[in-house]
């Protein structure tokens, strides 16, 4: 097997880097601080096979001949060691992150001794050693770097990012722990087909919805409304790329006409998404048959007044065409009567009394409204000057209930103030000497008889 002596020094320096001393074992030679060692002693070894071996070309001639040992290379194991116990073991922990965010990554052991941490990926490239970048990609950046920890971040991860990421410490023999990082793919938008127009009462609506892009592969949901939708199951497909995948979901309803402009929406659930969801929604149409009811105007129709009768249809879509019948007629009734959906009456009689139907027609159908027409009696007329009557009359009764009030007042006052003719004569007399006296006198005199009493009322 081909021997190579280039690549001695390289692997004797991961020895001189990771700790501070080496022992080439299988012959004499032990060296010992390997920093002190000339050059030419690499001269005397080769590298065959991941091991050093004495060069025969080198070790064993003598007097010009080359010894049996030429054949029977003596083979050397190599590596360091450290002399009083045993280095403590890295941890890590796997990771797991959205496509396009930041992973960090974590190295810690308790006793290095010396010895340096150093991150690789899946392809087993180094990533750093100790505080020293290896590998020329921006999107690694070293986050902390001691004795006891190596901690490293790789910014907008993708899918190519996955896998066993290792940590090692040098030592005899070399220590490692791993950490899988789990990439997760974000689901696209869903995108919802198989609607191409508006639905019949009573057909079967018949949708798909389709996400890619996402790992692990997402979910999907159906809603009408507020209202749940079972689908068929849901269909996985791989995407090109190898790890990413398409899932599809099918439902089927049938459509009537509470779902005229309803709205179907599929929801994507998945881990990537971080509490939240995508969805999109396919608002449907729905055709039914209309329906017509017909409002009159004024309400109570008299003999003599001007009606319109409306008839309201709907549905969709909305009628576009009317027709009015008067029940018992042998001819539908046309303009100027009848403007479309309206029919007029002017100066009403009680000949118009009957039952009228309108039809309201759509591609659907047709829809029929009955309304009774029973012409009310003429409203008497009122006298122009009725108003002026009520206003005079008002106040007239407003007068003689003031004056009832006041005759009722007067009548009180005179009763608490009653007395005889002489009495009141007396005080306005101007002979008397004085009211008193006269009233004395007029009691005086009429002790005499009873048949002079007088009262004054």
């Amino acid at each position: 097997m081909k021997s190579d002596r280039s690549k001695i020094p390289e692997l004797m320096n991961i020895c001189l880097t990771a700790c501070s001393t080496c022992t080439i074992c299988g012959s004499s030679h032990v060296i010992n601080n390997l920093h002190a060692v000339e050059q030419s002693l690499w001269r005397r070894y080769v590298l065959e096979d991941g091991h050093l071996t004495l060069d025969p070309e080198q070790y064993g001639q003598r007097e010009g001949k080359v010894a049996e040992e030429r054949k029977t290379a003596v083979e050397l194991q190599w590596g360091c060691s450290r002399p009083g116990g045993e280095v403590s073991q890295p941890t890590t922990s796997d990771e797991i992150v959205v496509a396009g965010s930041k992973v960090i990554l974590r190295c810690e052991v308790e006793d290095p001794d010396d010895s340096s941490l150093q991150w690789s990926n899946p392809a087993q490239q180094t990533l750093y050693f100790g505080e020293k970048r290896a590998l020329r990609d921006l999107r690694i950046q070293l986050e902390k770097s001691t004795p006891n920890e190596l901690t490293i971040s790789i910014d907008n991860a993708t899918l190519a990012d996955e896998g066993e990421y290792t940590c090692s410490i040098f030592t005899m023999p070399v220590r490692t722990a791993k950490a899988i990082v789990t990439v997760l793919g974000i689901p696209q938008k869903p995108q919802i087909s198989g609607y191409t127009g508006p639905l019949k009462d009573g057909d079967t609506a018949k949708l798909m919805c389709v996400s890619s892009g996402s790992k692990p592969a997402a979910a999907l949901r159906w809603h009408k409304g507020d209202k749940t939708l079972q689908s068929d199951p849901l269909v996985v497909e791989e995407d090109a790329n190898g790890k990413t995948f398409t899932v599809t979901s099918r439902v089927e309803f049938a459509v009537g006409k509470e779902d005229d402009g309803a709205e179907v929406t599929c929801t994507v659930d998945h881990a990537s998404l971080q509490n939240s969801d995508k969805s999109t929604s396919q608002r449907i149409a729905v055709f039914y048959k209309p329906t017509a009811r017909i409002e009159p105007k004024p309400d109570h129709p008299r003999e003599g007044q001007d009606l319109e009768l409306r008839c309201d249809g709907q549905g969709n879509p909305v009628p576009h065409e009317y027709r009015w019948e008067k029940d018992g007629a042998e001819t539908p009734l046309i303009e100027p009567q009848v403007q479309d959906n309206i029919l007029t009456f002017a100066n009403l009689n009680k000949s118009d009394s009957g039952t009228y139907i309108c039809y309201a027609s759509s591609i659907m159908g047709t829809s029929i409204a009955r309304y009774n027409l029973a012409v009310n009696d003429a409203s008497p007329v009122p006298h122009a000057g009725s108003a002026y009557h009520a206003i005079i009359g008002g106040v007239v009764a407003l007068i003689v209930f003031l004056l009832l009030i006041l005759l009722i007042i007067l009548g009180h006052y005179l009763i608490r103030h009653k007395g005889t003719y002489l009495t009141h004569e007396a005080k306005g007399s101007d002979d008397a000497p004085d009211a008193d006296t006269a009233i004395i006198n007029a009691e005086g005199g009429q002790t005499g008889g009873d048949d002079k009493k007088e009262y004054f009322i």
